[in-house]
């Protein structure tokens, strides 16, 4: 069934050396938007030069590039590795020009640095350079993200991502549902226990919304987002945690997966209020 939500655009900004995090960007977003976009009455839609330009006569590249894209832009997410990218008349390359524009016009960027390992025989030293020239000027004026690998940047974004759309007013300024706004809609809910709350917050933050349970002849386990939350061999203890798992499965925030009861996967009902209780 359709429904009626505010579209904001998010600009991919990057040199050529990050294509695989380019993509996964776009993955996060539309991930984002099945879980969210209902609720929110917001659709996040992904832009770059690549998807969202067309040919044009008359002015420079980057410039046609701004007009088509940028100034359209709600929210930019910066990526760079080892590159700054191709210099235009003002800046250090086309993406530090979009990222400085896009700043200076008060909109909200989400800039993120790799470091992962690269063969020095296909580093430009030059741009290497500018690209720390660059970084350390961020450093003394914003906030930024280092990540080691594709794994790294994609559990870091989608979380990051949620942060931003929850917190920046832009997102929360044109009647759409805000997280301030979401209390009314939740009173019906239950009171989870602590460690139902736990649960489900590390499972939102698990890269596929997995949570096992796992008995052996030592003990349980629960296991999500690459931990272990019952940290006793007390049975005590793992009857709390049992019991956070029958709430959540109750609540349908969680459904189960595995045939004897063994895995579970988070929900998009279970995705929504994990946001909740991260904004409230």
């Amino acid at each position: 069934m359709s429904y009626g939500a505010d579209v904001f655009n998010v600009m991919i900004a990057s040199p050529g050396d990050v294509k695989a995090e380019r993509a996964l960007v776009r993955d996060v977003i539309h991930e984002w938007n099945a879980v969210h976009s209902k609720i929110r009455k917001i659709v996040l839609l992904p832009t770059g030069w690549e998807t969202h330009t067309a040919p044009e006569m008359g002015s420079g590249p980057q410039t046609i590039i701004n007009r088509q894209v940028l100034e359209k832009c709600d929210l930019l997410v910066g990526i760079f590795w080892t590159r700054v990218g191709t210099a235009t008349n003002e800046y250090a390359s086309g993406t530090v020009e979009e990222i400085e524009k896009h700043v200076n016009s008060g909109r909200p960027a989400m800039l993120y640095f790799s470091s992962q390992p690269a063969a020095l025989d296909t580093i430009d030293h030059d741009q290497y350079k500018q690209l720390t020239e660059f970084k350390q000027a961020c450093r003394e004026r914003s906030l930024y993200e280092g990540y080691d690998d594709l794994s790294d940047f994609r559990n870091k974004f989608a979380r990051q991502l949620q942060i931003t759309v929850n917190e920046n007013k832009i997102f929360n300024s044109s009647g759409n549902t805000s997280p301030e706004n979401f209390s009314s809609s939740i009173k019906s809910i239950p009171e989870l226990s602590y460690e139902a709350k736990m649960l489900l917050k590390e499972a939102s933050l698990d890269a596929h919304g997995s949570i096992m349970h796992i008995r052996y002849i030592g003990g349980t386990d629960i296991q999500t987002n690459g931990k272990n939350l019952i940290n006793s061999s007390e049975r005590r203890a793992i009857a709390k945690w049992e019991s956070a798992l029958a709430e959540l499965v109750r609540l349908q925030f969680i459904a189960v997966r595995g045939s004897k009861g063994e895995v579970y996967e988070v929900t998009a009902s279970g995705f929504t209020f994990a946001d909740i209780l991260s904004g409230i």
